[in-house]
């Protein structure tokens, strides 16, 4: 993929690749299963593995190939930030969770806390939302109202 983009206006909702709504799809599944599961550390994984099935999705409609010629791997966050510029700081974001999640899949009990893994379900479902009307589409219904809320 190259930083070359389909700028959001020019984005219709109508003739998305399928592969753009199958990781929406596979987004709000993944955040479902954020919601449901009482282990916190899948609950950190599964909530940025929704966001980065988020981003996939945005990439899946605006990236575009570049030539076949050497170049550098990059990995989703840093495409997205280079695709979407206007989502960088989101792009940044779930970037420095990436080792936490990591740990977490991991099994460690000590990656994250129940706030930070509840704070990133809010956090991925916001970001879903986001990337849903850049695309052109209906943001779905938060999820807010399923998790416990805590005094910031």
């Amino acid at each position: 993929m190259t930083t070359s983009s389909v700028g959001p206006a020019e984005i219709n909702p109508y003739t998305l690749p399928a592969t753009t709504h199958s990781y929406l799809l596979r987004a709000a599944e993944s955040l479902s299963e954020a919601i449901a599961t009482s282990d916190i550390a899948t609950r950190y994984a599964c909530a940025h593995v929704a966001a980065l099935r988020a981003a996939a999705a945005l990439l899946a409609a605006r990236a575009r190939p570049a030539p076949a010629r050497r170049r550098p791997q990059k990995n989703a966050w840093v495409l997205l930030a280079e695709v979407a510029p206007e989502l960088g700081e989101w792009a940044s974001f779930f970037a420095a969770g990436a080792g936490k999640r990591a740990a977490a899949e991991a099994g460690s009990s000590r990656a994250v806390t129940e706030r930070e893994a509840d704070d990133l379900v809010r956090d991925a479902d916001r970001f879903l939302g986001v990337v849903e009307s850049a695309l052109g589409l209906m943001p779905h219904a938060p999820v807010r109202e399923h998790l416990v809320s805590r005094p910031a």
